[in-house]
């Protein structure tokens, strides 16, 4: 069974996606900040990350992506984001460490595709 991590701050997205990943066969963990992501990622050693950008602090996922590879964990990262939607500003794989950007909200069967690119 795959392990996939949701570290993101707004409580509706992480049970809603919870419920579909779980539904799905996938065993989730999660935190809301990026202490609770600090601690968790390298407890768990999750197959895959879901990383909202926005939390406590507006860049709080860029920080957390760019930590996970300074500290060596090269897990799979999809980070969802409403920045463009709030700033204008779009974000490519070429400027952050992470393997996908989804803009929410994210179709759940857009998500459970993206998810199986990247458990293969």
């Amino acid at each position: 069974m795959y392990k996939i991590a949701i570290i993101d701050d707004d409580t509706d997205i992480v049970e809603a996606t919870e419920m579909l990943l779980t539904a799905k066969g996938f065993s989730v963990v999660s935190a809301g900040n990026v202490a609770g992501a600090l601690e968790l990622i390298p407890k768990e050693n999750p197959d895959l990350i879901i990383l909202d950008v926005m939390m406590d602090e507006p860049d709080d996922g860029f920080y957390l992506a760019n930590k996970f590879r300074k500290i060596g964990i090269n897990t799979p990262i999809i980070m969802l984001t409403s920045v463009a939607k709030a700033t204008g500003l779009t974000f490519g794989t070429d400027t952050l460490p992470v393997n996908e950007f989804l803009e929410k909200p994210v179709p759940p069967a857009q998500l459970l595709e993206k998810i199986a690119i990247y458990l293969k």
